[in-house]
């Protein structure tokens, strides 16, 4: 992990740094299916969306710049997945392989805890996304299967990766408290 590394809640502030960071991985990557990027006014209200849910969303500075960005969203909108989570990474391309996406996710799983969440998934664009499923192994979620071409981004198709970490003694447990607040259905 980057000494030099500052861990805090993101801001509105940050947007246009979102924006850069999401707008590279919809133009040259795999991580999201997303092809257009988005604005940075986007940005703002997706992260105000996440945060008004109470959930976490974090971002990591190196030398006083965004470089990447961590947070949960809810899985599903339906009431039954209102104990299960799904974690977004997005990392500059200049800041790669500094650990920066582990120490987010580690904050973000740390965060969805006390929320009485029971899963976090990670559903990773590319199965050839190597170093997204190494990321969330070590943090000790388990592949839960591939959708074989699901998205088609590039020039070709690509799989998803579901990925899934249980909290909170999982489904071994009852819930606890109401969950996430999420629509109807």
């Amino acid at each position: 992990m980057d000494e030099g590394m500052i861990l805090r809640a993101a801001t509105a502030d940050d947007a246009e740094a979102l924006a850069a960071i999401y707008g590279d991985a919809c133009l040259h990557g795999p991580g999201t299916f997303e092809e257009i990027p988005p604005d940075a006014a986007e940005m703002a209200a997706r992260r105000a969306a996440v945060v008004a849910r109470g959930l976490p969303y974090h971002v990591a500075e190196l030398d006083g710049r965004v470089a990447a960005y961590a947070y949960a969203s809810p899985f599903r909108p339906r009431t039954g997945y209102r104990y299960t989570a799904e974690d977004s990474v997005y990392v500059a391309p200049w800041a790669k392989g500094r650990g920066l996406g582990k120490a987010l996710l580690t904050r973000v799983i740390a965060d969805c805890e006390p929320l009485g969440l029971r899963q976090l998934m990670a559903v990773i664009g590319g199965s050839e996304n190597a170093a997204s499923i190494a990321l969330h192994r070590s943090l000790g979620f388990e592949v839960q299967g591939v959708i074989k071409g699901v998205g088609f981004k590039l020039g070709r198709w690509m799989d998803i990766v579901m990925m899934e970490k249980s909290l909170n003694g999982g489904t071994g447990t009852p819930p606890g408290g109401p969950g996430l607040p999420l629509g109807g259905g």
